[in-house]
C-alpha cells in the first residue's frame, strides 16, 4: 500500500487499511469517521468547489457538526464526473481496501463507479453503500433523509406523548445507525477477506437501519401482532420506569422485576404501595400506571431530585438525573470518561469533540488529525498512490481535482 507512514494516525488499530470516503451529509461520514478514528487511512474524496454550488451539503465547513464528522481524514478533490477524475479514482481503488459511497444507486451506476465497477480493478476491495431504502426495490431513486427514515420506521409513531401526534427522536437516529452499521458491516467484511482473500459488497439503509433500532417495539408487533402506541416518558412494558416529579424538577426511574419493586417502595418510604392489590404484579401496575404514577410523585414531593437519585441508588434502583445538554458535559461521571476531547484547529483553535464511546486497552482511540479543508492533502495523497508531478499538474489543468 503506497500510503505514507509519515501520516498522524488516530490509532494502530487499523492502520494498514485504506479507505476512500466518497460520502458527505451524515450516515456516510458517520461510517469513514468510525474507520478514521481507529487509525484507517481515510481519504475523503470531495468535489471541487466550483462544482459544490449553493449552501453546502453537510453544512458550513468550519461549523460544528462538520467539524465533529470529518476529523482524522485527509481531503482530496476529484471531479468524478469527468474522464481524467474518474481514471484517478480508478488508480487509486487499485490499492485501497475500503470503498464508502452514500450516493443514491442511480447516481454511482451512472458515474460508472458502482461495486462491479470497482471489482474489476480490485477484487479485494469491500465496497459499502448506504442509502435512503436500499439498492433496489419501489422507492430505490426516492430521495431521502434522517427525517424520513424516522418516520418510515416507525419509531416517530412511538415517540412523544399519547395522542400528541407523531415525534421525531432529538438525534438523527437513523443517520446514526446506518453510519454504524454499515461500519461495522466494513469491518465484518475486512475479517472475512483475511480467509477468502476476497472483497464483497456491504449494503444499508436509512431506512432497515432505523426498523432494526425499534428492537422491542418491532417484536411486539412481528411476534405478538401488537402495535405499539406512544407512551410518552413511561416505558412502554416495565412500571414504574419513566420520568418522576420531585420537589424542585425532575428525575429519571427504573425498576425491573419484582426484588427492585420492592426496594423502590421501601427507598421512598412507600412499603404500602408493596401490599396493594392493584399494584402486586408488573402487569397490575401497567394496568394502573396512572394511579400508581400520582402515589409515587407524592412520596417523591417530599425531597429534592439529587436526594432522591443519590438515595434509590443506593438502594440499588436505577434513577438518573434528566439534563440540558450543558449540564450532560458538566457531570462528574461524563467529564471521568473524557468522551468530550480536543482537537486543534487552524482556524478555530483548540475545539472539544465527541470521542469513541468504546475504547481498547492497547490501540486505543485520539485525535490525531483535525478536520481538513476541501483537498488539504490532494497533492500529498496522490503522490502517495504513484502520481508524479507532471500528473498531478495535468489534472489540475483538466479541472479534474
Amino acid at each position: 500500500m503506497p500510503a505514507s507512514n509519515d501520516i498522524p494516525r488516530a490509532s494502530t488499530a487499523l492502520a494498514r487499511f485504506t479507505v476512500l470516503d466518497l460520502t458527505r451529509v451524515r450516515a456516510g461520514p458517520t461510517c469513514a469517521r468510525q474507520l478514521a478514528d481507529w487509525g484507517a487511512n481515510v481519504i475523503k474524496i470531495e468535489a471541487p468547489e466550483r462544482l459544490e454550488g449553493g449552501d453546502p451539503i453537510g453544512g458550513a465547513r468550519h461549523g460544528a457538526d462538520f467539524q465533529n464528522l470529518h476529523r482524522n481524514k485527509r481531503s482530496i478533490t476529484l471531479d468524478l464526473k469527468s474522464e481524467a477524475g474518474r481514471a484517478a479514482l480508478l488508480r487509486l481503488v487499485e490499492h485501497a481496501d475500503v470503498v464508502i459511497e452514500n450516493y443514491r444507486p442511480d447516481v454511482k451506476r451512472r458515474l460508472r463507479i458502482d461495486y462491479l465497477d470497482l471489482k474489476a480493478i480490485n477484487p479485494r476491495i469491500v465496497y459499502a453503500s448506504i442509502s435512503a431504502y436500499g439498492q433496489d426495490g419501489p422507492y430505490e431513486k426516492w430521495p431521502g433523509f434522517d427525517q424520513i427514515a424516522q418516520g418510515m420506521g416507525g419509531i416517530m409513531s412511538v415517540t412523544g406523548l399519547p395522542g400528541q401526534g407523531p415525534v421525531r427522536a432529538g438525534a438523527a437516529v437513523a443517520d446514526m445507525a446506518a453510519g454504524l452499521f454499515a461500519a461495522l458491516g466494513v469491518m465484518t467484511a475486512l475479517l472475512e477477506r483475511e480467509q477468502s482473500g476476497e472483497g464483497q459488497y456491504v449494503e444499508t439503509s436509512l431506512l432497515a437501519a432505523q426498523i432494526f433500532l425499534l428492537d422491542f417495539q418491532a417484536a411486539r408487533w412481528l411476534i405478538d401482532k401488537e402495535v405499539p402506541g406512544q407512551a410518552g416518558n413511561n416505558h412502554p412494558t416495565s412500571v414504574p420506569t419513566g420520568v418522576y416529579k420531585t420537589k424542585d424538577g425532575h428525575i429519571n426511574i427504573a425498576t425491573t422485576g419484582s426484588p427492585t419493586w420492592v426496594r423502590f417502595c421501601k427507598a421512598i418510604e412507600g412499603e404500602h404501595l408493596i401490599e396493594h392489590p392493584d399494584y402486586a404484579t408488573n402487569a397490575l401496575r401497567l394496568k394502573n400506571r396512572d394511579a400508581l404514577n400520582a402515589d409515587i410523585e407524592k412520596a417523591l414531593a417530599s425531597d429534592t431530585s439529587a436526594s432522591w437519585i443519590e438515595r434509590l441508588n443506593a438502594a440499588g434502583v436505577a434513577a438518573g438525573p434528566i439534563y440540558k445538554m450543558d449540564e450532560v458535559f458538566a457531570d462528574k461521571q461524563v467529564q471521568h470518561l473524557g468522551i468530550a476531547t480536543d482537537m486543534q484547529t487552524p482556524d478555530r483553535g483548540t475545539l472539544q469533540v465527541i470521542r469513541q464511546p468504546f475504547s481498547l486497552s492497547r490501540t486505543p482511540s485520539t485525535i490525531a488529525m483535525h478536520t481538513p479543508e476541501r483537498g488539504e492533502h490532494t497533492d500529498e495523497v496522490l503522490a502517495e498512490f504513484g502520481f508524479s508531478n507532471d500528473e498531478i499538474d495535468a489534472l489540475k489543468k483538466a479541472g479534474a481535482v
